[in-house]
Protein backbone atom coordinates (compact mmCIF):
# COMPACT_ATOMS: atom_id res chain seq x y z
CA UNK A 1 0.00 0.00 0.00
CA UNK A 2 2.95 2.38 0.33
CA UNK A 3 4.68 1.70 -2.58
CA UNK A 4 1.55 2.49 -4.36
CA UNK A 5 0.37 5.64 -2.75
CA UNK A 6 3.70 6.57 -3.19
CA UNK A 7 3.83 5.43 -6.98
CA UNK A 8 0.37 7.33 -7.02
CA UNK A 9 2.30 10.85 -5.59
CA UNK A 10 4.62 10.94 -8.34
CA UNK A 11 2.76 10.36 -10.83
CA UNK A 12 0.34 13.17 -9.71
CA UNK A 13 3.54 15.28 -9.82
CA UNK A 14 4.79 14.53 -12.96
CA UNK A 15 1.11 15.02 -14.34
CA UNK A 16 0.70 18.57 -12.80
CA UNK A 17 4.92 19.37 -13.47
CA UNK A 18 3.76 18.51 -17.51
CA UNK A 19 0.79 20.76 -17.15
CA UNK A 20 2.47 23.62 -16.43
CA UNK A 21 5.30 23.47 -19.01
CA UNK A 22 2.53 23.34 -21.44
CA UNK A 23 0.28 26.22 -20.12
CA UNK A 24 3.57 28.19 -19.65
CA UNK A 25 5.06 27.19 -23.38
CA UNK A 26 1.46 28.14 -24.73
CA UNK A 27 2.33 31.38 -23.67
CA UNK A 28 5.38 31.97 -24.60
CA UNK A 29 4.14 30.77 -28.23
CA UNK A 30 2.40 34.49 -28.34
CA UNK A 31 5.09 37.18 -28.69
CA UNK A 32 6.06 39.95 -27.02
CA UNK A 33 5.68 42.80 -29.42
CA UNK A 34 8.09 46.22 -29.91
CA UNK A 35 5.76 48.73 -31.57
CA UNK A 36 5.39 52.08 -32.13
CA UNK A 37 2.74 54.74 -30.23
CA UNK A 38 1.44 56.98 -32.96
CA UNK A 39 -0.99 59.67 -32.19
CA UNK A 40 -1.72 63.43 -33.30
CA UNK A 41 -0.03 66.00 -31.40
CA UNK A 42 -2.54 68.65 -29.56
CA UNK A 43 -2.74 71.48 -31.72
CA UNK A 44 -1.90 75.43 -31.72
CA UNK A 45 -5.59 76.80 -32.20
CA UNK A 46 -7.17 77.50 -35.40
CA UNK A 47 -8.45 74.01 -35.96
CA UNK A 48 -4.85 72.92 -37.02
CA UNK A 49 -3.34 69.73 -36.01
CA UNK A 50 0.41 70.11 -34.48
CA UNK A 51 1.65 66.78 -36.67
CA UNK A 52 1.93 63.39 -35.06
CA UNK A 53 4.34 61.75 -32.34
CA UNK A 54 5.85 58.59 -32.01
CA UNK A 55 6.67 56.72 -28.33
CA UNK A 56 8.31 53.04 -28.57
CA UNK A 57 5.98 50.26 -27.25
CA UNK A 58 5.24 47.27 -25.61
CA UNK A 59 2.67 44.62 -26.04
CA UNK A 60 2.35 41.56 -23.91
CA UNK A 61 0.20 39.54 -25.79
CA UNK A 62 -1.71 36.47 -24.77
CA UNK A 63 -4.89 34.42 -25.17
CA UNK A 64 -6.03 33.96 -21.60
CA UNK A 65 -6.73 37.26 -19.48
CA UNK A 66 -6.01 34.85 -16.55
CA UNK A 67 -2.51 34.18 -17.52
CA UNK A 68 -0.34 36.93 -15.49
CA UNK A 69 2.75 35.49 -16.36
CA UNK A 70 3.49 38.90 -18.75
CA UNK A 71 3.34 40.81 -15.71
CA UNK A 72 5.84 40.16 -13.84
CA UNK A 73 8.18 40.83 -17.16
CA UNK A 74 10.61 44.12 -17.11
CA UNK A 75 10.13 46.59 -19.54
CA UNK A 76 13.07 47.78 -21.20
CA UNK A 77 14.66 50.73 -19.81
CA UNK A 78 14.26 53.02 -23.64
CA UNK A 79 10.66 52.34 -23.37
CA UNK A 80 7.77 54.46 -20.97
CA UNK A 81 6.41 52.32 -18.35
CA UNK A 82 2.61 53.84 -19.48
CA UNK A 83 3.46 52.28 -22.93
CA UNK A 84 3.72 48.69 -21.99
CA UNK A 85 0.23 47.06 -22.83
CA UNK A 86 -1.01 43.57 -22.39
CA UNK A 87 -3.46 42.08 -24.71
CA UNK A 88 -5.65 39.39 -24.96
CA UNK A 89 -6.68 37.61 -28.15
CA UNK A 90 -8.49 34.19 -27.55
CA UNK A 91 -8.39 33.75 -31.09
CA UNK A 92 -4.35 33.43 -31.09
CA UNK A 93 -4.73 35.35 -34.16
CA UNK A 94 -1.68 37.86 -32.95
CA UNK A 95 0.38 34.93 -31.78
CA UNK A 96 1.02 33.59 -35.54
CA UNK A 97 4.68 31.96 -36.19
CA UNK A 98 5.85 35.46 -38.48
CA UNK A 99 4.84 37.85 -35.53
CA UNK A 100 7.40 35.85 -33.10
CA UNK A 101 10.82 36.08 -34.70
CA UNK A 102 13.86 33.85 -33.31
CA UNK A 103 15.38 35.42 -30.31
CA UNK A 104 18.82 37.86 -31.46
CA UNK A 105 17.18 37.96 -34.94
CA UNK A 106 17.75 41.22 -36.68
CA UNK A 107 14.28 40.89 -38.75
CA UNK A 108 11.09 42.49 -36.91
CA UNK A 109 7.43 42.33 -37.98
CA UNK A 110 5.82 45.81 -38.19
CA UNK A 111 4.04 47.07 -35.67
CA UNK A 112 2.05 50.21 -35.34
CA UNK A 113 -0.45 51.27 -32.22
CA UNK A 114 -3.12 54.44 -32.92
CA UNK A 115 -6.18 55.76 -30.61
CA UNK A 116 -9.71 54.70 -32.13
CA UNK A 117 -12.31 56.76 -32.26
CA UNK A 118 -15.40 54.15 -32.41
CA UNK A 119 -18.34 56.35 -34.83
CA UNK A 120 -21.12 54.71 -36.88
CA UNK A 121 -20.57 54.69 -40.84
CA UNK A 122 -22.43 56.20 -43.39
CA UNK A 123 -22.26 53.63 -46.79
CA UNK A 124 -24.95 52.48 -47.45
CA UNK A 125 -24.10 49.03 -47.06
CA UNK A 126 -22.92 49.51 -43.55
CA UNK A 127 -25.42 52.17 -41.77
CA UNK A 128 -28.13 49.50 -41.16
CA UNK A 129 -25.70 48.13 -38.38
CA UNK A 130 -26.40 51.49 -36.33
CA UNK A 131 -29.96 52.52 -37.42
CA UNK A 132 -30.78 53.29 -33.66
CA UNK A 133 -28.11 56.28 -34.10
CA UNK A 134 -27.98 56.01 -29.87
CA UNK A 135 -23.82 55.31 -28.90
CA UNK A 136 -23.96 52.04 -26.27
CA UNK A 137 -21.88 52.80 -23.02
CA UNK A 138 -19.78 50.14 -23.98
CA UNK A 139 -17.97 52.61 -26.75
CA UNK A 140 -17.19 54.60 -23.01
CA UNK A 141 -13.39 53.34 -22.68
CA UNK A 142 -9.74 53.60 -24.46
CA UNK A 143 -9.78 52.11 -27.86
CA UNK A 144 -6.65 51.12 -29.83
CA UNK A 145 -6.12 50.56 -33.55
CA UNK A 146 -3.02 47.94 -33.77
CA UNK A 147 -1.65 47.08 -37.40
CA UNK A 148 1.11 44.70 -37.81
CA UNK A 149 2.70 43.12 -40.70
CA UNK A 150 4.40 39.83 -40.19
CA UNK A 151 8.23 39.11 -41.26
CA UNK A 152 8.37 37.99 -45.19
CA UNK A 153 5.38 39.64 -46.01
CA UNK A 154 3.63 36.49 -44.87
CA UNK A 155 1.04 37.79 -42.65
CA UNK A 156 -1.34 41.10 -42.01
CA UNK A 157 -3.24 42.29 -40.33
CA UNK A 158 -5.44 44.84 -38.09
CA UNK A 159 -6.64 44.85 -34.51
CA UNK A 160 -9.23 46.71 -32.85
CA UNK A 161 -8.77 46.72 -28.71
CA UNK A 162 -10.63 47.86 -26.04
CA UNK A 163 -9.57 48.70 -22.35
CA UNK A 164 -11.42 50.09 -19.51
CA UNK A 165 -10.95 53.41 -19.03
CA UNK A 166 -7.51 54.50 -17.70
CA UNK A 167 -6.27 50.77 -17.68
CA UNK A 168 -3.69 48.55 -19.81
CA UNK A 169 -5.14 45.31 -20.12
CA UNK A 170 -6.75 45.64 -23.34
CA UNK A 171 -8.71 42.58 -25.01
CA UNK A 172 -9.27 42.27 -28.69
CA UNK A 173 -12.80 43.06 -30.00
CA UNK A 174 -12.11 43.09 -33.80
CA UNK A 175 -9.29 41.22 -35.86
CA UNK A 176 -8.66 41.33 -39.61
CA UNK A 177 -5.87 39.24 -41.23
CA UNK A 178 -4.50 38.14 -44.94
CA UNK A 179 -2.37 35.50 -45.15
CA UNK A 180 -1.64 36.69 -48.88
CA UNK A 181 0.46 40.22 -48.41
CA UNK A 182 1.43 39.88 -52.03
CA UNK A 183 -0.12 37.67 -55.06
CA UNK A 184 1.22 37.02 -58.24
CA UNK A 185 -0.92 35.61 -60.97
CA UNK A 186 -0.80 34.41 -64.52
CA UNK A 187 -3.34 36.12 -66.87
CA UNK A 188 -6.53 34.33 -67.05
CA UNK A 189 -5.95 32.77 -63.72
CA UNK A 190 -8.65 33.01 -60.89
CA UNK A 191 -7.48 34.62 -58.11
CA UNK A 192 -7.82 34.79 -54.44
CA UNK A 193 -6.95 37.37 -52.02
CA UNK A 194 -6.88 35.75 -48.63
CA UNK A 195 -9.21 38.12 -45.75
CA UNK A 196 -10.13 36.61 -42.83
CA UNK A 197 -11.52 38.47 -39.44
CA UNK A 198 -12.51 37.47 -35.70
CA UNK A 199 -14.95 39.52 -33.68
CA UNK A 200 -15.16 38.58 -29.83
CA UNK A 201 -18.36 37.20 -29.55
CA UNK A 202 -18.59 38.39 -25.95
CA UNK A 203 -18.66 41.88 -26.94
CA UNK A 204 -22.08 43.64 -27.50
CA UNK A 205 -21.53 44.51 -30.67
CA UNK A 206 -20.85 41.21 -32.23
CA UNK A 207 -23.97 40.28 -32.36
CA UNK A 208 -25.51 43.25 -34.31
CA UNK A 209 -24.24 41.96 -37.88
CA UNK A 210 -21.51 42.95 -39.81
CA UNK A 211 -20.76 44.23 -42.77
CA UNK A 212 -17.94 43.79 -45.71
CA UNK A 213 -15.99 45.97 -48.47
CA UNK A 214 -13.00 45.41 -51.27
CA UNK A 215 -12.24 48.72 -52.85
CA UNK A 216 -9.39 48.86 -55.41
CA UNK A 217 -6.27 51.51 -56.03
CA UNK A 218 -3.94 52.18 -58.55
CA UNK A 219 -1.65 54.77 -59.08
CA UNK A 220 -4.38 57.35 -57.49
CA UNK A 221 -7.51 55.69 -58.97
CA UNK A 222 -9.39 53.86 -57.07
CA UNK A 223 -13.18 52.26 -57.49
CA UNK A 224 -15.81 49.55 -55.43
CA UNK A 225 -15.21 46.22 -55.90
CA UNK A 226 -17.97 44.86 -54.02
CA UNK A 227 -19.78 45.50 -50.82
CA UNK A 228 -21.71 43.22 -48.65
CA UNK A 229 -24.05 43.84 -45.97
CA UNK A 230 -24.23 41.06 -43.64
CA UNK A 231 -26.99 42.06 -41.03
CA UNK A 232 -29.69 42.39 -44.32
CA UNK A 233 -27.60 39.85 -47.01
CA UNK A 234 -27.52 42.31 -49.67
CA UNK A 235 -24.82 42.94 -52.21
CA UNK A 236 -24.10 47.00 -53.19
CA UNK A 237 -25.29 47.19 -57.18
CA UNK A 238 -21.75 48.36 -58.09
CA UNK A 239 -20.48 44.87 -57.48
CA UNK A 240 -17.69 44.25 -59.96
CA UNK A 241 -17.84 41.30 -62.69
CA UNK A 242 -16.18 38.68 -62.03
CA UNK A 243 -15.88 39.23 -57.87
CA UNK A 244 -17.17 37.31 -55.76
CA UNK A 245 -17.28 35.86 -51.88
CA UNK A 246 -18.34 32.72 -49.93
CA UNK A 247 -20.91 33.53 -48.65
CA UNK A 248 -21.10 30.01 -46.49
CA UNK A 249 -17.53 30.44 -45.52
CA UNK A 250 -17.73 34.59 -44.37
CA UNK A 251 -20.88 33.74 -42.02
CA UNK A 252 -19.70 30.97 -40.67
CA UNK A 253 -15.75 30.96 -40.72
CA UNK A 254 -15.35 34.67 -41.16
CA UNK A 255 -13.57 33.96 -45.14
CA UNK A 256 -14.01 37.16 -46.61
CA UNK A 257 -11.46 36.39 -49.33
CA UNK A 258 -12.36 37.90 -52.69
CA UNK A 259 -12.39 36.17 -55.66
CA UNK A 260 -11.60 37.12 -58.99
CA UNK A 261 -12.79 34.62 -61.55
CA UNK A 262 -9.92 35.19 -64.06
CA UNK A 263 -7.36 37.28 -64.39
CA UNK A 264 -6.90 40.76 -66.35
CA UNK A 265 -3.99 43.21 -66.44
CA UNK A 266 -6.21 45.69 -65.24
CA UNK A 267 -6.58 43.93 -61.51
CA UNK A 268 -3.20 44.68 -60.93
CA UNK A 269 -2.82 47.00 -57.57
CA UNK A 270 -3.80 47.05 -54.21
CA UNK A 271 -6.86 45.89 -52.67
CA UNK A 272 -8.08 47.27 -49.19
CA UNK A 273 -10.59 44.38 -47.64
CA UNK A 274 -12.47 46.00 -44.65
CA UNK A 275 -14.71 44.63 -41.90
CA UNK A 276 -17.23 46.90 -40.31
CA UNK A 277 -18.68 45.80 -36.67
CA UNK A 278 -21.50 48.58 -34.86
CA UNK A 279 -19.20 52.03 -34.56
CA UNK A 280 -15.53 49.60 -35.56
CA UNK A 281 -13.87 49.08 -38.60
CA UNK A 282 -10.95 47.48 -39.67
CA UNK A 283 -9.24 46.77 -42.56
CA UNK A 284 -5.89 44.83 -44.39
CA UNK A 285 -4.31 45.61 -47.70
CA UNK A 286 -3.54 42.94 -50.50
CA UNK A 287 -1.36 43.79 -53.53
CA UNK A 288 -1.94 41.65 -56.72
CA UNK A 289 0.27 41.75 -59.87
CA UNK A 290 -0.65 39.88 -62.94
CA UNK A 291 2.58 38.46 -64.11
CA UNK A 292 2.46 37.41 -68.35
CA UNK A 293 5.40 36.39 -69.73
CA UNK A 294 6.03 37.33 -73.37
CA UNK A 295 5.34 35.35 -76.82
CA UNK A 296 8.51 35.61 -79.32
CA UNK A 297 8.38 35.46 -82.71
CA UNK A 298 11.53 36.01 -85.29
CA UNK A 299 11.11 37.81 -89.03
CA UNK A 300 11.71 36.21 -91.04
CA UNK A 301 11.99 32.90 -90.48
CA UNK A 302 13.99 31.05 -92.07
CA UNK A 303 16.68 33.93 -92.61
CA UNK A 304 17.57 33.51 -96.31
CA UNK A 305 20.89 32.70 -97.30
CA UNK A 306 23.44 34.75 -96.34
CA UNK A 307 26.19 35.96 -98.78
CA UNK A 308 29.72 36.84 -97.42
CA UNK A 309 29.91 40.84 -97.63
CA UNK A 310 25.80 41.07 -97.54
CA UNK A 311 23.99 42.72 -94.63
CA UNK A 312 20.59 40.79 -93.27
CA UNK A 313 18.09 42.63 -91.24
CA UNK A 314 16.28 40.45 -88.68
CA UNK A 315 13.47 41.04 -85.75
CA UNK A 316 11.92 39.85 -82.72
CA UNK A 317 8.78 40.27 -81.53
CA UNK A 318 7.35 40.03 -78.02
CA UNK A 319 3.75 40.18 -77.43
CA UNK A 320 1.39 39.63 -74.94
CA UNK A 321 3.46 40.50 -71.94
CA UNK A 322 2.86 42.46 -68.54
CA UNK A 323 3.96 44.17 -66.57
CA UNK A 324 6.32 46.55 -68.79
CA UNK A 325 9.20 45.30 -67.49
CA UNK A 326 11.12 43.58 -70.23
CA UNK A 327 15.07 43.29 -71.83
CA UNK A 328 15.86 42.35 -75.72
CA UNK A 329 18.67 41.11 -76.61
CA UNK A 330 20.99 38.66 -79.46
CA UNK A 331 23.04 36.14 -79.28
CA UNK A 332 24.87 33.99 -81.99
CA UNK A 333 25.73 30.30 -81.54
CA UNK A 334 28.14 29.63 -84.11
CA UNK A 335 28.91 25.79 -85.65
CA UNK A 336 31.11 24.97 -83.14
CA UNK A 337 28.70 25.56 -80.19
CA UNK A 338 30.22 28.61 -79.03
CA UNK A 339 28.23 31.65 -78.07
CA UNK A 340 27.96 35.24 -78.04
CA UNK A 341 26.44 38.40 -77.36
CA UNK A 342 25.37 40.79 -80.35
CA UNK A 343 23.80 43.26 -78.09
CA UNK A 344 19.82 44.60 -77.71
CA UNK A 345 19.75 45.85 -81.25
CA UNK A 346 17.05 48.78 -82.25
CA UNK A 347 14.44 48.67 -79.56
CA UNK A 348 11.06 50.35 -80.06
CA UNK A 349 8.80 51.51 -77.50
CA UNK A 350 5.95 50.00 -75.84
CA UNK A 351 2.57 49.03 -77.83
CA UNK A 352 -0.56 48.01 -75.65
CA UNK A 353 -3.04 45.71 -77.06
CA UNK A 354 -6.81 45.66 -76.13
CA UNK A 355 -6.46 43.61 -73.24
CA UNK A 356 -4.03 45.22 -71.47
CA UNK A 357 -0.89 43.74 -72.40
CA UNK A 358 2.02 44.89 -74.04
CA UNK A 359 4.59 44.58 -77.07
CA UNK A 360 7.88 45.64 -78.19
CA UNK A 361 9.91 44.73 -80.83
CA UNK A 362 13.82 44.62 -81.32
CA UNK A 363 15.78 44.83 -84.92
CA UNK A 364 19.39 43.49 -85.25
CA UNK A 365 21.40 44.36 -88.63
CA UNK A 366 24.03 41.48 -89.26
CA UNK A 367 26.95 42.56 -90.99
CA UNK A 368 28.42 39.56 -92.44
CA UNK A 369 31.55 41.61 -93.50
CA UNK A 370 32.60 43.03 -89.91
CA UNK A 371 31.12 40.05 -88.44
CA UNK A 372 32.65 36.90 -88.05
CA UNK A 373 30.03 34.73 -88.59
CA UNK A 374 32.14 31.39 -90.11
CA UNK A 375 29.77 29.13 -91.67
CA UNK A 376 26.59 30.08 -89.98
CA UNK A 377 25.10 29.22 -86.83
CA UNK A 378 22.35 30.08 -85.06
CA UNK A 379 20.75 33.51 -83.61
CA UNK A 380 18.33 33.91 -80.75
CA UNK A 381 16.63 36.53 -79.27
CA UNK A 382 16.26 36.50 -75.56
CA UNK A 383 13.82 38.27 -73.75
CA UNK A 384 14.11 38.45 -69.93
CA UNK A 385 10.74 39.32 -67.92
CA UNK A 386 9.64 39.30 -64.23
CA UNK A 387 7.27 36.61 -65.71
CA UNK A 388 10.49 34.33 -66.87
CA UNK A 389 12.78 33.97 -69.43
CA UNK A 390 11.98 33.32 -72.78
CA UNK A 391 14.23 32.59 -76.08
CA UNK A 392 13.92 31.87 -80.02
CA UNK A 393 16.08 30.68 -82.16
CA UNK A 394 16.21 30.95 -86.13
CA UNK A 395 19.46 28.96 -88.16
CA UNK A 396 21.48 31.46 -90.21
CA UNK A 397 23.76 29.90 -93.33
CA UNK A 398 26.32 31.77 -95.16
CA UNK A 399 26.72 30.53 -98.71
CA UNK A 400 30.60 29.31 -99.37
CA UNK A 401 31.21 28.74 -95.76
CA UNK A 402 28.38 26.25 -95.23
CA UNK A 403 28.86 22.56 -95.21
CA UNK A 404 26.40 20.12 -97.14
CA UNK A 405 23.76 18.61 -95.30
CA UNK A 406 23.30 15.11 -95.56
CA UNK A 407 20.34 15.40 -98.26
CA UNK A 408 22.22 17.75 -100.25
CA UNK A 409 25.16 14.73 -100.39
CA UNK A 410 22.56 12.56 -101.48
CA UNK A 411 20.97 14.26 -103.84
CA UNK A 412 24.37 15.07 -105.34
CA UNK A 413 25.47 11.42 -105.20
CA UNK A 414 22.20 10.71 -107.10
CA UNK A 415 22.47 13.38 -110.09
CA UNK A 416 26.32 12.25 -110.33
CA UNK A 417 25.20 8.88 -110.58
CA UNK A 418 22.58 10.06 -113.55
CA UNK A 419 24.87 12.25 -114.85
CA UNK A 420 27.24 9.46 -115.38
CA UNK A 421 24.60 6.89 -116.71
CA UNK A 422 23.79 9.57 -119.04
CA UNK A 423 27.64 9.86 -120.31
CA UNK A 424 28.01 5.99 -120.73
CA UNK A 425 24.75 5.99 -122.44
CA UNK A 426 25.70 8.58 -125.14
CA UNK A 427 28.97 7.23 -125.52
CA UNK A 428 27.48 3.42 -125.95
CA UNK A 429 25.32 5.02 -128.73
CA UNK A 430 27.78 6.98 -130.05
CA UNK A 431 30.75 3.55 -130.17
CA UNK A 432 27.69 1.17 -131.74
CA UNK A 433 26.57 3.88 -134.33
CA UNK A 434 30.08 4.34 -135.54
CA UNK A 435 31.02 0.75 -135.70
CA UNK A 436 28.29 -0.48 -137.95
CA UNK A 437 28.83 2.43 -140.29
CA UNK A 438 32.72 1.02 -140.46
CA UNK A 439 30.91 -2.68 -141.22
CA UNK A 440 29.12 -0.93 -143.82
CA UNK A 441 31.93 1.09 -145.67
CA UNK A 442 34.03 -2.32 -145.56
CA UNK A 443 31.06 -4.09 -147.64
CA UNK A 444 31.22 -1.36 -150.55
CA UNK A 445 35.46 -2.07 -150.60
CA UNK A 446 34.34 -5.45 -150.95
Amino acid sequence: MVEISTIYKVSLVAITCFIQASSSSSSSSCPVLDCWFVQEKVGRGGGLTGGTSQEKSLLHIRTDAQDRTTETQRAPSDINPDRVYSITDPAATLCHRSLNPPRGSVKKPQCEINPFLPQPATLNWVSSLTESALSPRYLEADWFSVSLQGLNEELGISTITRAPTGTKDHNVILSVSSKTVSVKSRLGDPVLLDCGFWADPSSPLSGSGFAVEWRYQFRGHGRLVLAYDGKTDRLADTQEEGAMLDFDGLHEKGNASLILEEAKVRHSGTYICTVYLPYLLAQVTVDLEIVEPPSLSIHPSPLPLAIPGQTLKVQCEASGFAPLTLELSWEFKDADGKSRPLGSGSVTGHRQAWDGTYSQTSRLELDTSKMDLGRGGEVTCVAVHPGGTRRASVALSVIGFSSPSIEDSMAMVGVALVLYGLIKFVSWTFSSSGSEEAEKNDKKEK
